[in-house]
């Protein structure tokens, strides 16, 4: 699996007491700091680039400052942010002791994290979350920060350029930040009626976080339901995440305690830290991301869990039909780490297909002794820890940019796991993206082992359109199944989806159709495959290589809740994300 990158998480904490209530019961001023680490430790999987946090106190006098900010970049920016801070805290609690009326940073009642992924290409950390904008006003003051990626960002700059304002920078939270601040001072602070305005506007996926000077934080989720979060509260805390486990821990409660920002909701924290969840926008084509179940939220949520075991369990037939239900000659294995639970999954619908066998094995027994019997139970379904990720090795060439002959050794091989020239060797992967890692590295080091047969297997279906919600896959031409479909098409076919395409560049994007779905009509899904097989697999590679793909039906129904499946079919949640469609077939074909 090639790393994917997901922008990206988010975790806020507003304490519902005095600050002294804490320290009192816990025995430190930091409760909610800690609290706020562990949040973002426990999402690290949603954002490795950056790092930042932002805090407001509700009780420093006027002169000094109430809200604080913090942010770091690289893959340890956690833990350098949190050091950063607590040297601050410390520093100043030294001068606080003899000044009774200097504020100590980061210690107040509202915490708001991130942690970033770059999906668009621009780093530094001027794009680390959250974003200021600074008032004299408290309650005009905004921290903001958000998992989100924005379709229609030239409409809403447009917009403000129509309401006279300049802004600085093109990025989406520049854009946010400064629509929502210009709706922050036209509606006096009052941040349910800046959603109200402002979040018709936005066509894409999102959960934006915010947070005042005066206290008042919110949390919205994108109306299509395409980004996640969730809530718990008591009466010490209102708590926010990204992903449903974080909370789970981290608080220690039951999951039934937890609740979920519903599609089109904003959750509300007033000054006085009360939360309430209040519809802002709705739709009718609710759309959760399905990658969030099959790929970027950790395993551990108890659904996600399940779903995924069930992914692995629904191309059992397909495999047994791959190795020719030759299970005595088969070994099958897992490219680690996401799709171990996919793997367990596969290997329990193994297992029950080698049961049924063994019973009508038994059946036909003429003599049935119990050595005979003996033999057919004594089957079993063998399974190898064939590839082995180097971690460190990955890390060292992303740092220095390197591809190829050292990426060929991200992965280790089990060595004599499999016999040579006799076994079929089966391996599921949790996606296939570019295609990428399956040729430089894991291809190559599978066949080392000298299997009869590899079969590679994806638990997620082909992907076969571009993302435009927060994935880094917006370039179409990067995606395996694209380009295994074009080369299967004929060039003229490909020039008038072009024109197509291009000729509806002057529509509004409601009028927009998808005509890239016109590439994949004239092929099955197990032509596209073979093709892909082909593409992927080096010349000095020799075993046969067959891709078997999760059908689109099966994740249908097994992530039934979480109908988001455009980057399989083309149905995109928003009209912008078929208009970025169009622009990203169009601007690589006219160069």
């Amino acid at each position: 699996m090639e790393q994917l990158k997901h922008e990206c998480g988010v975790a806020l904490i507003r304490l519902r007491k005095p600050l002294e209530y804490y320290v009192e019961k816990y025995g430190t001023p930091r409760y909610a700091l800690n609290k706020l680490y562990l949040l973002m430790q426990k999402q690290h999987n949603r954002g490795q680039e950056g790092a930042g946090i932002a805090c407001v106190s509700l009780e420093v006098q006027a002169g000094e400052e109430f809200m604080f900010r913090e942010r770091k970049e690289g893959k340890n920016a956690i833990a350098e942010l949190f050091s950063s801070v607590g040297e601050q805290m410390t520093a100043c609690r030294d001068v606080a002791r003899r000044v009774s009326t200097v504020a100590v940073p980061f210690t107040g009642e509202c915490y708001m994290g991130h942690l970033r992924y770059s999906t668009t290409g621009r780093s530094g950390l001027t794009y680390v979350h959250p974003h200021l904008r600074r008032s004299n006003y408290r309650k005009n003051t905004l921290a903001l920060c958000g998992n989100f990626n924005l379709t229609n960002g030239d409409e809403v700059f447009a917009h403000l350029k129509s309401l006279g304002q300049h802004p600085r920078r093109t990025s989406d939270t520049t854009i946010l930040l400064e629509q929502l601040g210009y709706s922050l001072d036209k509606n006096e602070g009052d941040t349910q009626a800046v959603l109200r305005e402002c979040m018709p506007m936005w066509d894409g996926g999102f959960v934006l976080c915010g947070m005042t000077g005066k206290g008042e934080m919110f949390a919205a989720r994108d109306p299509w339901g395409i980004r996640t979060a969730f809530w718990y509260s008591d009466d010490e805390v209102v708590v926010v995440a990204s992903e449903r486990p974080a909370i789970q821990t981290i608080m220690n409660v039951n999951i039934e305690s937890i609740k979920e920002i519903n599609p089109g909701e904003s959750l509300f924290i007033s000054a006085s830290g009360e939360a309430t969840c209040q519809t802002i926008i709705t739709s009718d084509n609710i759309m959760p991301c399905s990658f969030e179940r099959i790929y970027f939220s950790r395993g551990s949520d108890r659904d996600i869990y399940r779903e995924r075991k069930e992914l692995g369990r629904a191309v059992v037939p397909q495999i047994l039909a791959a190795i020719d239900y030759d299970l005595e000659n088969s070994v099958f294995s897992f490219i680690p780490n996401t799709a171990e639970v996919a793997f367990m999954g596969m290997i329990e619908g193994l297992n029950d297909y080698l049961d049924k066998e063994k019973c009508k094995a038994i059946e036909m027994l003429d003599s049935k002794d119990t050595l005979s019997i003996s033999k057919i139970i004594s089957r079993r379904v063998r399974t190898e820890k064939v590839a082995i990720k180097d971690i460190k090795l990955r890390t060292f060439i992303s740092e220095i940019g390197e591809r190829n002959e050292l990426a060929n050794h991200v992965y280790d091989i089990t060595y004599n796991s499999i016999r040579p020239d006799i076994d079929n060797l089966v391996v599921i992967d949790d996606s296939i993206v570019r295609g990428t890692t399956l040729r430089q590295s894991i291809i190559t080091i599978l066949a080392r082992l000298r299997p009869r047969k590899l079969i590679i297997v994806s638990s997620a279906p082909q992907i076969r359109y571009p993302d435009f919600y927060g994935i880094d896959m917006s370039n179409i031409g990067d995606l395996i199944a694209f380009r295994a479909a074009l080369k299967m098409t004929d060039k003229k076919v490909i020039e008038e989806i072009c024109r197509k395409c291009t000729s509806q560049q002057s529509k509004p994007k409601e009028e927009m159709v998808n005509y890239v779905s016109d590439i994949y009509k004239p092929f099955s899904d197990l032509e596209i495959s073979r093709k892909i097989a082909e593409l992927v697999t080096p010349e000095d590679v020799h075993c046969p290589v067959e891709i078997i793909f999760q059908s689109r039906e099966s994740l249908a129904q097994i992530c039934r809740n979480h109908s988001g499946d455009w980057y399989f079919t083309g149905n995109y949640p928003t009209q912008g994300g078929v208009k970025q469609l169009n622009n990203a077939l169009i601007f690589p074909f006219e160069g």
